[in-house]
């Protein structure tokens, strides 16, 4: 059993006074409906699950729009009670049938003990027809991403070492041993990655060439849900970006490197269509003026993280021996692997409520160009960071964002124990400033937020 963080969120949610029907948003194959089918173990007496792409025909019983009736309907079809507080009604891949979203806002009104949860994989597609109501207001949502090295960390029996990173503080000092068998497990999840199938698989049979048929496999799937997402795009145009995307993470993202025969256009129109399936994240520029980050974005600058670091890895044709003959793991692949895991961390580490965004800064100047990897705001602040090798690695970029933007801390992420560091910005012109440097291992990425919200 492979316990995830949102059982938690499901938890609070579960005992709230003000509890809307609940919408788990997230791509394909990240574990929706083994969260929820876990979660119904745990807490209710039966589970009432209806999946509309297997059975489309079960939507006529949401016709009437009356939740007694629909419900006195689902009773006969799946004889399955359906008790407020004991039931739990799941309604799968209602993508299938977005009709049946509309009913949500009337189980609120009228039926809001009723504990409800939908889920969907390609949503986004959905909510672009012209028919299709979404109703805003009366849910609420939960967005679900890939395993965290935390949750690998317990599904692999070290349970011990997840609830020690959970509760890390700065004033514990990680011993050099400790910190050996951290690197050598976040290698082994930088190859396994955190979708569950192919965790589930290892785990299982210990075998690195089960797990890399799994992870093919997964990436067939994706490609074969090509044809749900309309006819408005060639299948081979979706196909070349998808396959493109997991070697240009870390990287500006422009259409040229996907094709250079292709229009910008068709190249855009199609990473926009992975990106609404989540498969894929855009990661844009902001000037890091202020707060909120998104409101100062240029998105003509962007860079896109894939779904999953051991997907990306499949698609290098990276496996453990080259994670572990490398002296630091961030020289794989140019340090682009690290950058995937770090991003995906931090998309997923907020709340579950909160949509996954993430930002970066770029200066582009002949004379002093920069690139900062992330910027992230915590309250009122920007703090930015860098995925670094070793342990200097030029901070040229930090400095010159430190001291544009006045700030002072920065964060960096690499292979190296944590250290808390009181510096001054190293730059050939103009005032250098003074500033705090938090550097992290990367095993600790997950973390970062907590971590600064406690104060550093």
């Amino acid at each position: 059993m492979m316990d995830r963080f949102a059982l938690n969120y499901l938890e609070k949610w579960r005992s709230k006074a003000n509890r809307k029907p609940l919408v788990i948003r997230g791509a394909r194959q990240v574990g929706k409906t083994y969260l929820v089918r876990l979660f119904a173990r745990k807490r209710f007496d039966h589970l009432l699950e209806i999946n509309f792409e297997r059975h489309p025909d079960i939507a006529t019983l949401f016709a009437s729009m009356d939740p007694k009736t629909i419900l006195q309907m689902l009773e006969l079809q799946f004889n399955i009670p359906v008790l407020s507080g004991r039931t739990l009604l799941f309604l799968d891949e209602i993508q299938a049938a977005p009709e049946v979203l509309a009913c949500l806002r009337f189980f609120l009104e009228e039926l809001p003990e009723l504990h409800v949860i939908s889920a969907g994989s390609l949503l986004e597609f959905a909510m672009e027809e012209p028919v299709f109501s979404m109703p805003v207001g009366r849910i609420e949502y939960l967005y679900l991403g890939p395993m965290q090295f935390e949750e690998f960390l317990a599904a692999a029996g070290e349970k011990n070492l997840a609830a020690f990173l959970g509760n890390f503080t700065l004033q514990v000092t990680i011993p050099p041993a400790l910190h050996a068998k951290l690197m050598g497990l976040l290698r082994k999840f930088l190859v396994a990655g955190g979708m569950p199938e192919s965790v589930d698989i290892y785990l299982k049979s210990k075998s690195w060439q089960e797990c890399e048929a799994v992870k093919h496999t997964l990436q067939r799937t994706f490609e074969t849900d090509f044809n749900k997402y309309g006819g408005r795009i060639k299948h081979q145009r979706l196909q070349l970006v998808f396959r493109k995307i997991p070697l240009l993470v870390g990287n500006k993202f422009k259409y040229v490197n996907v094709d250079r025969n292709a229009r910008s256009a068709e190249v855009a129109n199609a990473l926009r269509m992975l990106c609404q399936a989540r498969v894929a994240f855009p990661v844009y520029h902001s000037a890091c003026t202020g707060i909120p980050l998104g409101a100062t974005t240029d998105e003509r600058k962007f860079k896109v993280l894939f779904l999953d670091v051991g997907l990306l890895s499949t698609a290098a044709g990276l496996n453990l021996l080259d994670y572990e003959k490398a002296e630091d793991v961030m020289m794989v692949n140019a340090g682009a692997v690290c950058e995937q895991f770090v991003g995906q961390h931090l998309l997923f580490s907020r709340e579950f409520y909160r949509e996954p965004e993430l930002h970066y800064w770029v200066r582009e100047k002949k004379t002093s160009s920069a690139e900062v990897d992330y910027v992230i705001a915590m309250g009122s602040s920007v703090v930015p960071m860098e995925v670094k090798a070793g342990k200097g690695g030029t901070l040229k970029s930090l400095h010159l964002f430190l001291r544009e933007r006045r700030r002072s801390l920065g964060v960096r992420l690499n292979a190296e124990p944590p250290s808390l560091l009181d510096l001054e910005t190293a730059l050939s012109h103009g005032p250098n400033v003074s500033y705090r440097l938090l550097s992290l291992p990367l095993y600790l990425a997950g973390q970062v937020r907590r971590l600064l919200a406690h104060g550093v």
